[in-house]
């Protein structure tokens, strides 16, 4: 009786790590041969990550990636110009807390969306939140706030996310309002937050994107110059090769 009271006291407290752990030792007779303090250190642990998962999940839900992609499954072997070393040091997140941008640039099919996703994960991972989105739907979504009056609490939430993800950039000549919209979010994040940006196009024809030359000297000036640039290359569209894979496996 008495410890279904503590476990609905625990639960009441929000408590839940613990009464879980609580819980668990209770199943296992053989806890009773550790000490007090053993016994709640592990309670304690047992809160602590249930805490940690709480709050990963409330992040990966946040930041709406378009891939469930992570560090560790990022594919190496196939040849695409891509270096591990690089990868290994950027999952430091040491780039997001300095508040640097990463460039992802690359034929269309060479996991540039994924390397994002897979960086913006470890970001959330280490406590740092991210929010996905395509450049056509950040103009799209910026012009109708701007018309129904919530573009206060939109460039807010674009400017104080640690982690932007912008995807599939230059697919299209800006228009003279989407050129101004990205400006303004970028300057807002410049030197306070951290953008990724894919695009099919290198930087040095992104001028010709921007389309203003003025607008395109502030744009790049505040977004590739503190940037890790990673430029992939190679023939053969990972999605295409996931596809072949996934067909040869259901053949066997």
């Amino acid at each position: 009786m008495l410890n279904e009271q503590t476990l609905a006291k625990l639960y009441a407290m929000k408590l839940a790590g613990m009464a879980e752990g609580m819980k668990a030792q209770m199943a296992q007779p053989d806890m009773d041969g550790l000490a007090f303090e053993e016994r709640f250190a592990m309670l304690v642990d047992a809160q602590q990550l249930y805490q940690e998962n709480k709050r990963l999940k409330r992040l990966m839900e946040s930041a709406k990636l378009k891939l469930s992609a992570s560090l560790e499954d990022i594919d190496y072997r196939t040849p695409r110009g891509l270096d591990k070393s690089v990868m290994l040091s950027l999952g430091s997140c040491e780039w997001i807390r300095k508040h640097r941008n990463i460039i992802i640039t690359g034929p269309t099919g060479t996991g540039k969306t994924y390397l994002a996703c897979a960086l913006a994960q470890k970001g959330c991972r280490e406590g740092l939140g991210a929010y996905y989105m395509k450049c056509s739907k950040l103009y799209y979504s910026l012009a109708i706030a701007r018309a129904d009056g919530s573009y206060a609490k939109v460039a807010t939430k674009m400017a104080k996310v640690p982690v932007l993800i912008l995807d599939d950039f230059g697919l299209a000549v800006l228009t003279d309002s989407e050129r101004r919209e990205l400006l303004e979010v970028i300057d807002d994040r410049h030197e306070t937050a951290s953008t990724i940006i894919t695009s099919q196009l290198p930087v040095e024809h992104w001028h010709e994107t921007i389309g203003d030359p003025t607008i395109a000297d502030a744009i790049l000036d505040r977004l590739v110059h503190n940037a890790h640039k990673i430029r992939l290359n190679g023939k053969d569209s990972m999605r295409k090769k996931k596809s072949s894979f996934t067909q040869e496996e259901k053949s066997e």
